[in-house]
């Protein structure tokens, strides 16, 4: 059985959604689904608001990606960029092993299921410079300053 949740924050309506025992998506927006939260989700939702409250960096809630080896090594790495700080996609391409695919890094970027939880929004250019984000570079540039106030 799949459950849904919605959390409100200052970037707008997510949709959470799970099975019985893992969050499987965040998704922006309201996507017109009925809530039926279960634990998981209840747990996500509370997690999101102590994160935009800057009184969360870490989430704990349990997870499942789904996705192709590399991509699920992309997201390895993203989850262990550390709070508060960005990295660009040449490092997180280096750091996986292969240092020639830094679009192929986006593109795992872009697939991930699990924004904000899985940390996407702190992969930069190589310059520094926002780039892509599912949710469009003015949450992403929302969610990396919420970040920098806690650090």
């Amino acid at each position: 059985m799949i459950f849904i949740e919605k959390v409100q924050t200052e970037i707008g309506t997510l949709t959470l959604t799970a099975d019985e025992n893992e969050l499987l998506r965040v998704d922006f927006g309201d996507t017109g689904e009925k809530v039926n939260g279960n634990p998981i989700t209840q747990l996500a939702k509370r997690e999101i608001e102590l994160y935009f409250e800057s009184k969360l960096k870490n989430f704990t809630v349990p997870y499942r990606l789904d996705g192709t080896d590399f991509q699920k090594k992309v997201w390895q790495a993203l989850a262990e960029i550390p709070y508060g700080e960005a990295v660009s996609y040449q490092f997180i391409a280096q750091k996986i092993g292969n240092p020639k695919g830094c679009r192929a890094v986006g593109m795992a970027n872009n697939k991930n299921k699990l924004p904000i939880i899985i940390p996407c929004h702190r992969v930069v250019g190589k310059n520094g410079t926002l780039t892509g984000y599912a949710g469009g570079l003015s949450i992403k540039e929302k969610l990396l300053e919420i970040e920098k106030k806690m650090k």
